[in-house]
């Protein structure tokens, strides 16, 4: 092909068929995750005993947030408020949200600029991408463990005894572990893109500690409006459901804690995709 001055024309790029095509096989992302587990593991060691090492609190900074939370909101909200607690003493009842909440929180917080800080490993390795924000959510969940702990010590102290059903919350925590992971693989290859909203995620996680039941419970939502906040808010049927089950003897709201499940499937799948068609211009955007 020539130009009208007899010249040949340059193409402005490949030919359509040359050109490469990044499908987001979503198939093949959970087995790939797996059998890079041992890197997740790897990194999330590396994170752990690199904070710890040099946080000279050690092993209390995981206790901190969640401890200063509830001593400020049990002595704060109740002079503001009236939360009917159903006969759980305050501070129990407010606990066992925060440190669900601070798992989310955290692992949202890291999980979603663990890309961005290690884009020099994420252009080196080889390996799946979503291993870096899931090593982020383990070390989450580290820290979550040591802080559940302090349950241990808020029973004894209030002579509050855990109820017969609490092995049923092993149910809503497989589901927040799901939304948890699918709220951080969006923020995390959103972020890669966005930097502005690793300044806007404090703000709207401090939003979302107001707007999920953990200084009140989920009965003071209207019983109407509980199941499109159940939707838009998977954590609150979550958060209710380990109060059922550990605190009060009963099963978890199965109707809402499915429809944040169906809200969670949902941000799995669309994480995931989203993650894979976004993470081919990761290194192009660093």
């Amino acid at each position: 092909m020539t130009s009208s001055a007899g010249a040949p024309l340059v193409p402005d790029g490949p030919a359509p068929e040359l050109r490469f095509k990044r499908r987001a096989q979503l198939r093949q992302a959970p087995g790939e995750v797996w059998r890079a587990r041992a890197l997740v593991r790897t990194l999330a060691e590396r994170e752990l005993r690199a904070f710890y090492k040099q946080a000279a609190l050690g092993v209390a900074w995981a206790l901190l947030a969640p401890i200063t939370l509830m001593i400020v909101f049990t002595v704060f909200i109740q002079r503001v408020a009236t939360v009917d607690t159903g006969g759980v003493p305050y501070a129990l009842f407010t606990y066992i949200g925060l440190v669900p909440w601070n798992f989310f929180s955290q692992s949202v917080t890291s999980g979603g600029m663990s890309l961005v800080t290690q884009m020099t490993l994420v252009n080196k390795l080889k390996c799946p991408r979503e291993v870096f924000p899931l090593s982020s959510i383990t070390v989450a969940a580290v820290n979550s463990f040591i802080a559940g702990l302090v349950l241990i010590v808020l029973f004894a102290i209030s002579g509050f005894a855990p109820k017969f059903t609490t092995p049923l919350a092993i149910v809503p925590l497989g589901v927040q572990v799901l939304f948890t992971i699918a709220v951080t693989l969006i923020v995390s290859a959103t972020t890669v893109y966005m930097r502005d909203l690793r300044h806007a995620l404090p703000l709207l996680l401090q939003l979302g500690l107001f707007a999920t039941p953990i200084v009140y419970g989920l009965d003071a939502i209207p019983p109407n409006w509980r199941p499109w906040y159940s939707l838009v808010n998977p954590l609150a049927p979550i958060i209710d459901s380990y109060r059922q089950t550990v605190l009060y003897g009963h099963a978890p709201d199965w109707g809402l804690l499915g429809l944040g499940t169906l809200t969670t499937m949902v941000l799995l799948v669309a994480g995931l995709q989203l993650f894979r068609r976004l993470e081919t211009g990761f290194a192009d955007v660093a």
